[in-house]
C-alpha cells in the first residue's frame, strides 16, 4: 500500500477548523484539537438553537396575544376557541402583531370571537 503523508489535506482541514474557531477563548482559537472540540460543540448548539427559536417565538406570540386579550376582557384560550368557531384562520404571529399594535382590528377580532362563543353555547 502506498504511503500517504496527508500534507495539503490535513493543512486545509486544520485551517478550516481554526478559521471557524477564530474569536474563541484562549487555546480554543489556537490549537487544532481544542478548536475542533469547540467548533463541534458550537455546531451542536447551533442545530439545537435553530429548533429552539421556533418554540421561543411561538411562546412570545402567545404571551402578546394573551396580554391583548386580557385588556379586552377575555382569556387567551376562549379567544382562540372563539376564533376557531368563527372560522377566522389567522396564525399567532399575525395575531400578536395586531395585539401589539393596539389598533381596533384586534378588538374587532375579540368581539367576533365572543359572538361566536355566545352563538355556540
Amino acid at each position: 500500500m502506498p504511503r500517504v503523508k496527508r500534507g495539503t489535506k490535513r493543512r486545509a482541514t486544520r485551517r478550516k477548523t481554526l478559521k471557524a474557531a477564530s474569536g474563541y477563548f484562549l487555546t480554543k482559537s489556537k490549537l487544532n484539537r481544542e478548536a475542533q472540540d469547540a467548533v463541534d460543540k458550537a455546531l451542536r448548539y447551533a442545530y439545537v438553537g435553530r429548533r429552539r427559536r421556533k418554540r421561543d417565538f411561538r411562546a412570545l406570540w402567545i404571551t402578546r396575544i394573551n396580554a391583548g386579550c386580557r385588556e379586552a376582557g377575555i382569556s387567551y384560550s376562549k379567544f382562540m376557541a372563539g376564533l376557531k368557531k368563527a372560522g377566522i384562520d389567522l396564525n399567532r404571529k399575525v395575531l400578536a402583531q395586531m395585539a401589539a399594535a393596539g389598533d381596533g382590528a384586534f378588538r374587532q377580532l375579540v368581539e367576533r370571537a365572543n359572538a361566536a362563543l355566545a352563538a355556540g353555547s
